[in-house]
């Protein structure tokens, strides 16, 4: 075992995986936390604790996944590049597992001008950081936790030991440089892998083949991502503003459908697509998990999070396992 997560050990276990999303208020209030908490809590191996999505200033990943580890759901700390030099990127991942946490995604993080959407402000003329991308900071963490050493060198007494993770967009621009965009991650240390949202599992396919030939499969724990669809006006800005995220139409169709036989009644249409969204959502997870060399799904059930039993329940990946 690298970290001893719950996570780790039921990767190892080779029972497929099964990690959610918990996004942190834009408040000092922990009670938002505490409430997902317990909506997730048994329905998940572990949680993404997002660090400050959409480029918005909200309760810190390491705070928010302590205290989601506090109500006995096991986090994964996201750290951006986007926030922090080499030497607080460091300091953080001391004091996180001084905290207790020990899985870890690194991610780039999204760019600060997306923070100024629909009524909120953010700040897009805040300055990003990336003294590193996302390739290096797994190789940091790599470093700390097996040779104890920091970015720079000098020794660290106690290292941090953390389940590395690292996310990838198999259907952005260039498709064909996306396999070697991830075996780059997995040359640095990544343990495992998060996907993009998948909806177009047949280009999922060719991609996991390429990943396959590479080798890749058998050298990190690829966890196919599926945001779950609330509606059919979702699906259509993922597939038209999202990067890497291909939405086939007859998705979309299904959606529109269920909207559609609602009427005008506006609650129905609301109760119909979600109820669609989750059928959409499960059907998904059996085909991602079927495909060779998958080895658990993300599911972001975004603002969604008592959504998670019904899904996982009806996938057939309940109980969890007791690792």
């Amino acid at each position: 075992m690298k970290s001893g997560s719950n996570l780790e050990k039921v990767i190892a276990s080779g029972k497929p995986a099964v990690t959610a999303e918990l996004g942190p208020p834009m408040s000092a209030d922990p009670h938002e936390v505490v409430e997902k908490a317990h909506k997730l809590k048994g329905f998940c191996d572990a949680a993404n604790i997002t660090d400050c999505q959409t480029a918005v200033v909200r309760i810190s990943s390491i705070a928010a996944a302590y205290i989601a580890l506090r109500e006995g759901l096991e986090p994964v700390m996201q750290m951006t590049c986007r926030d922090r030099n080499r030497i607080a990127m460091q300091a953080d991942l001391l004091g996180a597992a001084a905290l207790g946490l020990k899985n870890c995604l690194c991610i780039a993080g999204d760019h600060q001008k997306f923070s100024a959407a629909g009524k909120l402000k953010g700040h897009p003329g805040a300055k990003n950081v990336y003294d590193v991308d996302t390739t290096q900071l797994v190789g940091i963490m790599k470093k700390m936790r097996d040779e104890s050493l920091q970015e720079g060198g000098d020794k660290i007494d106690v290292p941090p030991k953390f389940f590395i993770g690292a996310s990838w967009t198999p259907m952005g621009d260039p498709m064909d440089f996306r396999p070697y965009n991830l075996k780059k991650k997995v040359d640095a240390g990544a343990d495992f892998i998060q996907t993009q949202g998948i909806y177009d599992v047949e280009l999922f396919k060719s991609q996991m083949e390429k990943a396959r030939n590479l080798g890749l499969h058998e050298r990190t724990a690829i966890l196919g991502g599926i945001i779950v669809p609330r509606s059919a006006m979702m699906l259509k800005y993922m597939d038209s503003s999202v990067a890497g995220v291909t939405v086939p139409k007859a998705l979309i169709d299904r959606m529109n459908k269920a909207k559609e036989a609602a009427g005008d009644d506006k609650k129905k249409m609301r109760e119909l697509q979600e109820a669609e969204g989750l059928k959409i959502t499960v059907e998904l997870i059996h085909q991602i998990l079927e495909i060779p060399g998958v080895k658990g799904v993300h599911i972001q059930a975004i603002e969604w999070e008592s959504a998670m039993e019904g899904i996982v329940k009806a996938a057939g990946l309940y109980p969890r396992p007791q690792v």
